[in-house]
């Protein structure tokens, strides 16, 4: 058999399987998905009932014959590998139902805490390698948990699945306000291109009023000093006619006098 590079995973696995094509039929033929609707239907009354209950009783009984590989599974489903040499080779590799020590837990810290180290895993702030390695790390405690209590284990499994639904909530809300601050920024952006073409135009308006103004003023200045040197024309012309109407009284008033005078 091919040797299968190990997935570097934190959760530890058996050693990888053939799968043949009898394996393959029986594999089909027991309803995998059958078995696990059943599982998680048992798990949620399991762990939804109350303490005494018959209900919950009953479902304890069935819960016991359920196998550890079946819940194992339900954990952490198999992984299906090629064989590298031969496409037509396929390994399934399950999650170890060897029991924990307490060495097993001290080893596994180390190797979360030099995993994190060999990464360069930040130690604040969102990091997807912290977290995929935390999400490894309770794996690997949830199928330590499992093994010594299958109810305690499908508990922490809701658990999991629930943090994991809430990350995915979060995520999904922050790239689709992401996404909202993007088109607000773009909208703005053309906003203030529309609104620098309007100041613009707006400048080039106010230079054509000002020019206008400039014009209209040179005009009425033009049309004022115009009108004045008519006044004064005219003002001047209006006082030869009187001081030529004074001139010809004057003369008629001596021609009358020296018409009257003789007579006397």
């Amino acid at each position: 058999m091919s040797i299968i590079p190990p997935s570097g995973s934190l959760v530890r696995f058996d050693n990888p399987t053939l799968i043949t094509s009898q394996n393959d039929k029986d594999r089909k033929g027991a309803g995998p998905s059958k078995q696990s609707t059943g599982l998680d239907q048992q798990m949620m009354d399991v762990t939804a009932g109350g303490t005494g209950s018959p209900r919950l009783a009953k479902k304890q009984a069935a819960m016991k014959d359920l196998s550890l590989e079946e819940i194992l599974d339900k954990i952490l489903p198999p992984k299906i590998t090629k064989d590298p040499n031969n496409a037509d080779l396929l390994y399934c590799q399950r999650i170890s139902s060897t029991p924990a020590t307490r060495l097993d837990v001290i080893n596994l810290q180390e190797q979360l805490d030099m995993r994190l180290q060999q990464r360069q895993a930040r130690e604040t702030g969102i990091c997807p390698v912290r977290r995929e390695l935390f999400s490894q790390c309770f794996d690997e405690l949830i199928r330590q948990v499992a093994i010594n209590c299958a109810e305690r284990g499908l508990l922490l499994l809701r658990v999991r699945d629930e943090l994991q639904m809430t990350l995915r909530a979060y995520q999904t809300l922050y790239e689709s306000s992401v996404a909202f601050g993007m088109r607000k920024a773009l909208m703005a952006e053309q906003g203030k291109s529309e609104l620098e073409r309007k100041l613009i135009q707006l400048e080039e308006d106010k230079r054509d009023l000002e020019r206008q103004l400039k014009e209209t003023k040179a005009n009425a200045e033009a049309a004022e000093k115009k009108l004045n040197e008519q006044r004064q024309v005219e003002e001047r012309k209006h006082m030869e006619e009187i001081n030529f109407l004074k001139k010809t009284n004057q003369q008629l008033k001596a021609q009358l006098e020296g018409l009257i005078a003789p007579k006397k």
